[in-house]
């Protein structure tokens, strides 16, 4: 089973994610420090939710979709 990203009706994600993001913050995110680990991270995985759910949400980002197709060269046959 898939876990949810968020709590449903809300934008918020779930405990089981905060916890688990909170536990793993990165060693630049643990040298800002922080009083709230819990809130750092619900707010670190808000922003990349509205990331990945609005691929224009990120400033000065462009991401590129292609296809394997798109992107080798085929092999001569």
């Amino acid at each position: 089973m898939v876990e949810p990203i968020s709590d449903p009706g809300t934008d918020e994600p779930t405990d089981d994610r905060v916890d688990s993001r909170a536990a793993a913050l990165l060693p630049e995110e643990r040298a800002v420090g922080s009083d709230d680990p819990q809130a750092q991270a619900a707010e670190i995985l808000r922003d990349s939710d509205m990331r990945e759910n609005d691929l224009d949400a990120a400033p000065d980002s462009f991401v590129e979709h292609r296809t394997s197709e798109q992107t080798v060269t085929p092999p001569l046959p």
